[in-house]
């Protein structure tokens, strides 16, 4: 059993959503909204938080553009978009 993110209350790990309130259960190897807004933070303008979200032709475009410095610029976006969106919002646009 596990906990819901959203009310609190108890549900088994397998469930998708809470049937209480109906908030997404994190599965077991979905993405965290905190280790992509690091990555976004910190190696932005290589693109790590892309590849660490599965999108890798995204990824490739921060590589090949990082020397003109508008990935960096993109990625400090990103990272404020990832802090400021509920941990339900995150799994449900990259989960």
């Amino acid at each position: 059993m596990v906990f819901c993110r959203g009310c609190g209350k108890q549900l088994h790990e397998t469930a998708h959503a809470c049937p209480h309130c109906g908030a997404p259960n994190q599965a077991v190897g979905s993405k965290s909204r905190i280790t992509a807004a690091v990555l976004a933070f910190f190696l932005g303008w290589f693109g790590a938080h892309k590849f660490y979200l599965g999108k890798a032709g995204q990824g490739i475009l921060y590589l090949l553009f990082f020397w003109t410095g508008i990935p960096a610029i993109i990625a400090f976006v990103e990272f404020i978009i990832y802090l400021c969106n509920s941990d339900a919002d995150f799994a449900r646009k990259y989960g």
